[in-house]
């Protein structure tokens, strides 16, 4: 890994590119641009993109941009205009970087201000003394904040001292998340993810050690169907011993300008269809055991947006929509595929709506979708979503 300490001078206010859909309300703060591994053959968010580390100063001028926009809304607010004449008349005159940190107070002050997301891939690959002090400079700026989050990789988290995490929890580092995929050996090294299984079991428990909140990602699919049952066993046995905070399902979808659709051309990666994913879904959750997990099922990817719940008292509500969706006829199974690839359906109960189960039905005829050609069909309309 190169890193490129970011000696340059400040540039302003700065947006990375991705935040988790929990991080909708969050203050969005640039601490390191891109991604230091950047070799996934699923990914290709950062693949043109170097890394580089922001210096704290420009984050400390970045914390105190956002400080300034809020102060001034919340001073125009006060003085009786009301919300909307404030953000028009604020706004005049704004360009560039100003217009990103404007924005990025107002979604702030609409959330409460109660939470930041540290950008981009990979927060924890700074020195845990520098994030130590970013954390306190932004908890010093605004008081109310509730959590501040971070991505980072397991790599990372496994070489970072347990006493460095615990200061990073004491300074204000609430939760991370971190992007298992897969703890199948076999599926880690074919995609490229610099990591091992056992490596993702010890950077997350030593984040729960620290007293972090841990947020785990599932990729149901990456194993393709080579490896789809290890995918799904060996990454339910590692986050057993783990018993993260929230487990949430990232469904594969591969962009045609990662490796792994090469992989696809090539032959040597076959792709699992919607259906194959569902079974590989639950195979997931039947095997989680002795946790108290969190699942959530927040992307757009996902078939199944009800897959949320508690562990272990919901496992059964939340994999009973799988089980019914596998025992269903293969054509109302394709409707249903269609009118969730498409927007219509968000959850399996949809099929009941008459009214959507039409627009469904028009769906299917209008993109003239098979059996035959379902899974190709359904693979690119995940690609769109990308």
């Amino acid at each position: 890994m190169t890193i490129n300490h970011a000696c340059d001078n400040y540039q302003g206010f700065e947006l990375g590119p991705i935040r988790p859909p929990s991080e909708a309300s969050s203050l969005l703060l640039r601490i390191t641009r891109n991604c230091p591994w950047n070799r996934c053959t699923f990914c290709s968010l950062y693949k043109a993109e170097g890394f580089s580390i922001r210096k704290v100063d420009h984050l400390r001028r970045d914390i105190d941009r956002v400080r300034y926009f809020v102060d001034k809304i919340e001073k125009t607010a006060h003085a009786g205009e009301g919300e909307a004449p404030t953000l028009a008349s604020l706004q005049v005159g704004l360009t560039g970087a100003d217009q990103m940190a404007f924005h990025a107070a107002v979604t702030f002050m609409r959330g409460g201000m109660k939470s930041i997301f540290l950008q981009d891939a990979n927060s924890l690959v700074i020195k845990p003394d520098d994030l130590v002090e970013i954390l306190r400079y932004a908890r010093q700026a605004f008081p109310q904040l509730e959590r501040v989050t971070s991505y980072a990789r397991s790599h990372s988290i496994a070489r970072i001292s347990d006493d460095d995490l615990t200061k990073l929890a004491s300074a204000g580092l609430n939760r991370i998340h971190i992007g298992m995929e897969s703890a199948a050996d076999e599926v880690l090294a074919f995609v490229r993810k610099g990591v091992d299984k056992q490596t993702h079991i010890l950077a997350g428990q030593k984040v729960k050690k620290a007293g972090i909140e841990l947020s785990e990602y599932f990729m149901p699919g990456l194993g393709g169907e080579a490896h789809s049952r290890k995918n799904a066993l060996e990454t339910a046995d590692a986050l057993n011993q783990i018993d993260a905070d929230f487990i949430r399902i990232r469904t594969l979808a591969v962009p045609e300008v990662t490796e792994l659709h090469k992989d696809i051309r090539a032959g040597t990666f076959k792709p699992l269809g919607d259906r194959q994913k569902a079974e590989e879904l639950l195979l997931f959750l039947d095997h989680l055991h002795g946790i108290n997990s969190t699942v959530k099922s927040d992307h757009v990817l996902n078939l199944f947006q009800e897959v949320v719940g508690r562990l272990p008292q919901d496992q059964g509500r939340m994999t009973a929509p799988i089980r019914s969706f596998l025992a269903m006829e293969p054509q109302i199974q394709m409707l249903y595929m269609v009118g969730r690839r498409t927007g219509i359906f968000h959850r399996l109960a949809d099929l009941d709506d008459a009214e959507l189960r039409a627009h469904a039905e028009k769906a299917l005829a209008a993109h003239r979708v098979t059996r035959d050609n379902v899974n190709e069909w359904t693979a690119e309309m995940m690609r769109r979503f990308i």
